[in-house]
This record gives C-alpha cells, sequence and structure tokens, in this order.
C-alpha cells in the first residue's frame, strides 16, 4: 500500500473485511502527522469512503473510520473540506442532495441510541463547528437531517440516550461552538422553549470538564445578547446562582451577607469546591462581565451580593489570566452608578489608538 489511489481501492463498500481493517489501520496512522492528515483532506474520494465507512455494519470498521475523521477534521482545511464532502450514494439513497453530507450522516450515528462509534461522531461535530466560516452551514444541515434541535437537546441532557456506554459529552463543545451563531443563540433563548434552562445544570457536572465546559462555552455566548439579560437573570431563567456556585468555596459569611446571597448559595459545605479547570472559570467570569453591560443587570447581581463570592474567589485563584478576569467585574460592580456614568457600557466606543494599546497590553500579558 504505497499509494492513496491503492488504499482507496481496498476501502470499496463491498471489499474483503480483511483488506478494509488494513486499509483503514493505514489511513489512522498516516492521521498522526500534519503531512499526512494535508494529503488525506486532499483526496476527496478517500473522505467519502471514510464517511461511508462511518456507518459500516463492522463496528472496527466504523470505529477505525471515525477515529481518522477525528484526527482530519481537527486542523481547519480538514474540517472545510469534509464540510462539502458527500456520502457515497451506494450507502444513501437520499435524494436531497445535502443529505448525503457528513454533517448529517453524523447526526444520524449520534441520535442512534444503538450506535457504537456515537462518541467520536460527536468528535468529529465538534471539529467541524470549531472554525467560525463552518456555523452557519452546518446548523442548516443539523436541520436537514430528520431531527428537530430539541430532540438534539434533549439526547445531550437524557442520561444513558445511548445503549451501547457512548456518553455524548461532546456535545457540549458543539453547542457552545453553534452558540457563536445569532441564529442558534435565537433558538436557545426561546422563551417559549426552555431551552437554555435544561443546560444550567451542567455547570456542575462533576463527571465530565468537556460537557461542563462545553456548557458554560455555550451559556457564556448568550451573556453576549444584553436584550435577554433581564430574563436570563429573572427567575424565569435564574442564571446568575449556576455562574457563581463554581467559583464559590467553602467560606463562611455573616448573617446579613448569607442573607443577600441567592439561596443556591447560601451556607455552603465546607466540603465545597471550586471549579477546577481555569479557562472554565475564566468563561464564567467572561459570562459575568457581559451581564454587567447595562445598569438594570448590574443592579440585580448587587442585590444577589455577586461581589461577595468574587471577593472571595479573587483571594483563592492563582491563575493570572483568571485573576484579570474576576478584577474586571469586580471593577465594575464594586463603583456606583454615578461613577460609571454610562446605561450600557456595550455601546461604549472604544477610540482605534485605545484599542491597540488595550490588545498589545494583552499580547503582553500572554507571553508572560
Amino acid at each position: 500500500m504505497d499509494s492513496i489511489e491503492e488504499i482507496q481501492s481496498f476501502l470499496s463498500v463491498d471489499a474483503r473485511l480483511d483488506l478494509k481493517t488494513l486499509a483503514l489501520q493505514y489511513v489512522l496512522g498516516l492521521t498522526g502527522t500534519e503531512a499526512g492528515r494535508l494529503m488525506l483532506s486532499q483526496n476527496s474520494l478517500l473522505l467519502t469512503s471514510l464517511i461511508s465507512h462511518t456507518r459500516d455494519v463492522c463496528e472496527s470498521i466504523a470505529k477505525d473510520a471515525c477515529l481518522a475523521l477525528v484526527n482530519i477534521s481537527a486542523d481547519e482545511p480538514g474540517a472545510r473540506t469534509l464540510l462539502v464532502t458527500r456520502n457515497n450514494k451506494d450507502v444513501t439513497q437520499d435524494v436531497d442532495s445535502d443529505l448525503d453530507n457528513i454533517v448529517v450522516v453524523l447526526m444520524k450515528i449520534i441520535m442512534d441510541p444503538d450506535s457504537s462509534v456515537a462518541d467520536p461522531a460527536c468528535m468529529i461535530l465538534s471539529n467541524l463547528t470549531r472554525p467560525s466560516g463552518n456555523i452557519e452551514r452546518v446548523i442548516e444541515l443539523i436541520n436537514k437531517c430528520g431531527f428537530t434541535l430539541d430532540e438534539v437537546v434533549s439526547v445531550f441532557t437524557k442520561r444513558q440516550h445511548n445503549q451501547k456506554g457512548a456518553n455524548l459529552h461532546y456535545l457540549g463543545p458543539v453547542l457552545s461552538n453553534l452558540s457563536q451563531s445569532a441564529t442558534f443563540r435565537r433558538y436557545l433563548m426561546d422563551h417559549e422553549r426552555c431551552v437554555i434552562q435544561r443546560l444550567l445544570p451542567y455547570t456542575e457536572y462533576e463527571a465530565s470538564h468537556i460537557r461542563r465546559g462545553g456548557v458554560v462555552g455555550t451559556l457564556r455566548n448568550c451573556c453576549f445578547d444584553t436584550e435577554h439579560h433581564i430574563w436570563l437573570l429573572s427567575s424565569e431563567v435564574d442564571i446568575l446562582p449556576h455562574l457563581l456556585l463554581p467559583l464559590a468555596g467553602p467560606e463562611e459569611f455573616t448573617d446579613d451577607e448569607v442573607d443577600k446571597l441567592p439561596p443556591e448559595l447560601q451556607y455552603l459545605p465546607e466540603s465545597k469546591v471550586r471549579e477546577a479547570d481555569p479557562d472554565i472559570r475564566r468563561m464564567l467570569l467572561e459570562a459575568l462581565l457581559q451581564l454587567c453591560a447595562k445598569r438594570s443587570s448590574r443592579e440585580l447581581m448587587r442585590d444577589q451580593n455577586t461581589y461577595l463570592i468574587l471577593r472571595e474567589f479573587h483571594k483563592w485563584e492563582k491563575d493570572r489570566a483568571v485573576l484579570l478576569a474576576c478584577e474586571n467585574v469586580i471593577d465594575i460592580l464594586i463603583r456606583t452608578e454615578d461613577e460609571i456614568g454610562q446605561d450600557n457600557l456595550s455601546d461604549i466606543d472604544v477610540p482605534p489608538d485605545l484599542h491597540e494599546k488595550f490588545e498589545k497590553m494583552d499580547e503582553d500579558f500572554n507571553k508572560d
């Protein structure tokens, strides 16, 4: 097997199982290097074969095909190419040309409770949605896969949907990536659907930092839409305790201080630990910072003693980037509205020279 063309001949649907196994193992080995992934991503016929074999009746074949696609899609050129690659017509008989796209194939795998490759399928979909230029196209294709977005969220939040042991944790990053789209955020924050409320408990999901981080990233992105802030902070959603609880520790407060806290944050046990992942902690603080944009939201956050939790968190935190994110929120909450002098902070135009200065400061900070 000294050429891609020869490998391709062993990956036809009717090829012998032993030959397909050897060919896929060889392809999987090639995906271990950047040069190998680039070479494979430039061969549309081979990619088509890999997509087809993700649904092979032989579990080992389907698994190797999925793992190869996980690696190829991890690079942006591979993700872009896969998104326009079609599945074999002898595997799917759908008339609509979009129905043989990799996204539709992956969604059918993920939604199948008997699929043994649902987890790597979630990982591929996560990789495909990472480049921002892919997001709207992926949303469009998900809507064509035969399942509604409500069903996708239900599968994510349902315990043991998959009967083969797949946990679907990587649907979390998929939701986070998709929530960069205003279209998807409108779905998440539809006041009648109660979608975002179903995601909130996962900010404290101990079993997987992948799922936890995906949900926190999704919530953070939703907080960029200032028109929804009052609704997010209202009793209908009650997002604030879910953002603060992972940042809270076992500290004891006076009765007067505790009385102002949301019930979920009052009298936490000595065993209470803070979020272990610094990236997730930073995203939680970025969400809180976005919620500080409007005066009405800031006042609600002050009324619920947000500063108290952040004050103790700041004493505990060691990561410099996370400390800076925390200080940004505290700086707003401890100032009076007269000192702030602006109802909506997101309306403030930063002069270009200051914007460049801030970017340079961020670059220097990250280098340190």
